[in-house]
């Protein structure tokens, strides 16, 4: 009888092995799909739990719909103002709007102005300026949204303009609500002041809510009347994000926002308003295209002189859409690069599409950088990412650590003189096929020479990694790094 057994359960081990290898290589990479494979054969239980939990990255059809339909309205609006490529503009950037377009993104719109805000207070205070300036509406979108000693002037401007009349609707992701402190009195303030709020992605089965339960909404974005909006990586909480271990390593996160002007608001709001509809069954009147006010924004720390004139392109990416649209811009972008790539990630674990870019790039003779962090605040997936400095180093890529304890939290990059990315997307493989995400793809060699002083400051703050040290580095690092590197692939 035991033998019986022990051979029905190695055939079953057997089959299930067979069906595994031909259900999950479809439309998956080789490479998560012999990962997927591997963990189901020797653990097959665990495994298969884990595969029905998180092996399917694409979010219910009718969100997907949803997300067709919002941006089919926003073409379908006269006042769409098109891009005309100007002086200094790169020959190639053309079919990377088009190739944006195509993946979902929204028009690349020229005509706007756009702010950058390093500090991270400064950031605040500006939303703030903007808010207690509005009229009709404010709309804000955070993953993580905290009612916190820091933020609390936030929550206290949007109670002043709901005494105004103002109409506000804020989303944030329904996982981080749980994860971080305040929940219920931030949910509370926002309710007593009248706002309306919806939860990103709720799990509430009960409810017939359900997705796989790692997909989340990744965004931050604040759209105020249509004529203002802020987007970039920056939550709405204190900069230590209040967990007790961050407060006790003094550790405090350094972000880049950029507040806009001019038409692009108007995509940015259609963002907003596709993850309104998702969340609560409303489809919001998309806002006309405005004009770039001829002003100064509000003047506050931190803020880098207005630049004007700035064609930009809002990309919406994630599980709502088909394919990974900001994997493939951003590849393309490194590959059509001529003098330099710099690269500022929290969290860069590449595909091999990025880094086989970044190492060509740099290969070719490129001067090509990489910004992290050299404290890391999740330890798994910094074990992963220093997995690929070696092969980075290996190829020329100079690679810079911000000093601790600052956690370098921003999310960008440049591209030669005139072409940068700025947004919520990390250079990660969750970035790109997991998280909802936004970035805007700018066009602008003014834009671009702010940006390039952003990073002179990073470089100024980090210190440069050196092969020679990182390859003597203790065995036991290197261990780790390759086991993290593994279960990056699980996806």
């Amino acid at each position: 009888m035991a033998e019986i057994i022990g051979t029905v359960a190695l055939a079953a081990h057997i089959v299930l092995g067979f069906v595994a290898a031909i259900v999950i290589s479809l439309r998956r990479k080789p490479s998560t799909a012999i990962a997927w494979i591997l963990t189901i054969i020797f653990i097959p239980v665990i495994g298969v739990v884990a595969f029905f939990l998180i092996g399917f990255g694409r979010l219910p059809k009718a969100r997907r719909d949803k997300q067709r339909e919002v941006n089919a309205a926003m073409y379908e609006r006269s006042e769409i103002t098109s891009f005309i490529a100007g002086s200094g503009t790169p020959d190639w950037l053309d079919t990377a709007v088009v190739l944006n377009e195509r993946l979902g993104a929204l028009p690349m719109v020229a005509g706007n102005s756009a702010t950058l805000i390093e500090d991270y207070q400064g950031s605040i205070n500006a939303m703030i300026a903007d808010i207690d300036a509005a009229t009709e509406f404010i709309h804000i979108e955070f993953f993580i949204l905290v009612r916190d000693q820091t933020t609390r002037p936030f929550f206290d401007a949007l109670a002043r303009a709901r005494q105004r009349g103002v109409v506000v609707r804020v989303l944030s992701d329904y996982v981080s609500g749980l994860m971080y402190p305040e929940r219920s009195s931030t949910i509370g303030a926002l309710h007593e002041m009248g706002a309306q709020w919806s939860p990103m992605l709720p799990l509430r089965p009960w409810r017939g809510q359900w997705q796989r339960p790692d997909l989340r909404n990744h965004r931050k974005l604040v759209v105020i009347d249509g004529r203002v909006g802020f987007t970039g990586s920056q939550n709405l909480i204190d900069d230590s994000y209040l967990k007790p271990k961050n407060v006790k390593r003094g550790l405090h996160w350094l972000e880049l926002m950029v507040r806009l002007e001019g038409p692009i608001v108007g995509e940015l709001d259609a963002v907003f308003a596709a993850d309104w509809y998702s969340e609560t069954d409303e489809l919001l009147p998309l806002q006309t295209h405005l004009a770039a006010s001829a002003n100064e924004p509000p003047l506050v720390a931190g803020t880098s002189p207005v630049v004007h004139d700035v064609a930009a392109q809002v990309i919406p990416s994630g599980p709502s859409f088909e394919n990974d649209n900001n994997l493939k811009l951003f590849v393309m972008l490194i590959q059509n690069a001529r003098e330099r790539v710099s690269i500022t990630s929290p969290y860069f674990v590449p595909d091999e599409s990025t880094m086989l870019a970044l190492v060509t790039a740099a290969s070719r003779g490129l001067d090509v950088e990489l910004f992290v962090s050299e404290v890391a605040d999740q330890i798994l997936v910094a074990h992963a990412q220093r997995s690929y400095y070696a092969e980075l180093l290996a190829a020329g890529v100079t690679i810079w650590l911000y000093r601790s304890p600052t956690v370098l939290h921003s999310k960008h990059f440049t591209i030669d003189d005139s072409v940068s990315v700025i947004g919520s997307s990390n250079m990660d493989i969750r970035s790109f096929s997991l998280n909802m995400e936004v970035s805007l793809l700018v066009r602008s060699t003014e834009l671009n020479e702010r940006m390039r002083a952003v990073e002179d400051h990073y470089r100024a703050q980090s210190i440069r990694l050196d092969p020679l040290e990182w390859a003597d580095r203790p065995l036991g690092g290197k261990v780790m790094d390759g086991l993290a590197r593994l279960t990056s692939a699980l996806q």
